[in-house]
């Protein structure tokens, strides 16, 4: 298994059930719907405010309805700015896709009989519609909770306890897996472990009364907490679902291209590797270390990029679209400044499992067809 870190703070609780929250936790709903403030807004001629925008985070519709208006003295009721901006936002809400490790570890739990919840501030209309087009995800859960199904939404405790009531389990027994402070807040005003996976990855300081901060769900053990461990590494490698990128490779350092606005998920940090387009006939290997820094008081992603069994001092500004397949460990330690260098080891472990069918690049083609149009250099000589 990788080299995994994060802050934890050890249990003697055996947990026998799992409430999820759903957007920045499960779904990057939060992610693809991003644009959609700052363009209504543009429409009163509003400037949107990003740290206005982050303290709404994990709030309750009603709350966060509430706040735009006064924020940006919007002239609507919260009945007229609801009807105006809810279409715009339930169209990209089918455009979510589930973050890293999701499906992973909701699959895992359910496959070993683990209780599992989701309880999220949204409304509960709003979470069917968010989950609809996930496969398996409304059969995996026990219960589902929204804000308008019990009398205070987070940072209330009211829907875990909720929840635990309707698992017939107690609350010291149930872990709560969280991306706010608000959700955080209210796990732990419930007497329930709680794990933080920050979606503002700039801010993973501030979580620190959580019981664990991870960087993303592939980090989550669940033998700590008395659960089935998981069996999937391969090789010191885990697959995971692919992950597509485009980015601009200079001097060892990848920088992200988009045509349609979407990056990578804030919480895909650490070491990865997969495959590699160059150009319509070059496909190659490559190992990546991703953090987020702080430069002139703003954050900023770093991914650092090696090309295996290939020349990295011969390619220069090169755009390349790569599949990320595998994880192999994550970040050293929590906060903003850690760097990820890609070792030696790193590099062993990539080249060995991408020879592996599981991270082959026929797998890759189902996920991304045009990659069968290339065939790997590395691959032909093997």
């Amino acid at each position: 298994m990788g080299d995994l870190h994060s802050s934890f703070r050890p249990t003697k609780t055996q947990i026998k059930a799992v409430i999820f929250d759903l957007d920045g936790t499960l779904l990057n709903t939060e992610q693809v719907t991003e644009g959609i403030m700052k363009e209504f807004l543009a429409r009163y001629g509003k400037v949107a405010d990003k740290e206005k925008e982050n303290r709404r985070m994990g709030m309750t519709q009603k709350e966060s309805v509430g706040a735009i208006i006064k924020d940006y003295d919007l002239p609507l009721t919260p009945e007229e700015f609801t009807q105006e901006i809810m279409p715009l936002y339930q169209g990209m809400w089918l455009k979510a896709k589930p973050l890293p490790g999701a499906n992973r570890l909701m699959q895992h739990l359910h496959k070993h009989g683990v209780p599992l919840a989701l309880a999220s501030n949204s409304l509960r209309r709003n979470i069917d519609v968010k989950i609809s087009h996930q496969q398996g995800w409304k059969e995996y859960f026990t219960v589902i909770l929204g804000s308008d199904q019990v009398k205070s939404g987070k940072p209330a405790p009211d829907m875990f306890l909720e929840a635990a009531v309707i698992m017939g389990v107690q609350a010291l027994d149930c872990l709560v897996i969280e991306d706010s402070l608000v959700g955080v807040k209210a796990g732990k005003a419930a007497g329930m472990n709680v794990v933080a996976v920050p979606s503002l990855q700039t801010e993973t300081d501030e979580f620190s009364i959580a019981d664990s901060v991870l960087h993303s769900l592939l980090e989550f053990q669940p033998e700590l907490w008395g659960l089935p461990p998981f069996g999937d590494w391969v090789c010191n490698a885990l697959p995971i679902e692919p992950i597509q990128m485009k980015a601009l490779y200079s001097s060892g350092i990848l920088h992200e291209l988009s045509d349609d606005g979407t990056c990578l998920p804030d919480q895909l940090q650490g070491v990865y590797f997969g495959w590699a387009r160059l150009d319509v006939d070059k496909i190659i290997k490559i190992v990546i270390s991703i953090t987020w820094e702080r430069k002139c008081c703003l954050y900023g992603r770093k991914i650092q990029a090696f090309i295996i069994n290939g020349s990295n001092e011969n390619v220069y500004d090169e755009e390349m679209e790569l599949l990320i397949v595998g994880f192999i460990r994550g970040s050293s330690c929590l906060g903003n400044t850690n760097n990820v260098e890609i070792t030696d080891e790193d590099k062993l472990i990539a080249d060995a499992a991408l020879d592996l069918p599981v991270f082959s690049q026929d797998k890759c083609n189902s996920f991304l067809p045009e990659f069968a149009a290339g065939d790997s250099t590395e691959t032909k000589n093997k």
